[in-house]
């Protein structure tokens, strides 16, 4: 199946369980793919054959930057959900939030959630 992949949307937000995560705030890095038909897009070269993946990306950037949740699997469904609702084109999503410096003690380089939709009909 054809996708558009928007990897690596940094962003600063304060998202957390923990109160000084929602106090200091932290970065987060988002990696959305798209999965839909590019078929028409590909033949035509148009725009409305596709996912404007400019507005896409200030969508989830807008999500990712506000209301505070706690955990990082709630934030990953708000965007795969905005994303089926915005484009009526996207089949499946796949969602992966990552925290950048989540409060464990250790030797890690960063934890990260993916959540994999399909559009329900």
């Amino acid at each position: 199946m054809d996708n558009i992949k928007i990897n690596g949307i940094k962003t600063y937000a304060y998202h957390g369980v923990l109160e000084a995560e929602r106090i200091l705030g932290q970065f987060f890095i988002t990696d959305v793919v798209m999965y839909l038909d590019l078929s028409a897009a590909s033949k035509t070269d148009k725009l409305t054959e596709t996912v404007h993946y400019g507005e896409a990306y200030q969508m989830i950037e807008q999500i990712v930057k506000g209301e505070s949740v706690d955990l990082i699997e709630h934030l990953a469904e708000k965007v795969s959900t905005a994303l089926f609702d915005q484009y009526d084109k996207i089949i499946k999503t796949e969602v992966t939030i990552t925290k950048t410096n989540p409060p464990i003690e250790g030797n890690y380089d960063n934890v990260s959630i993916t959540l994999n939709r399909k559009r329900e009909d």
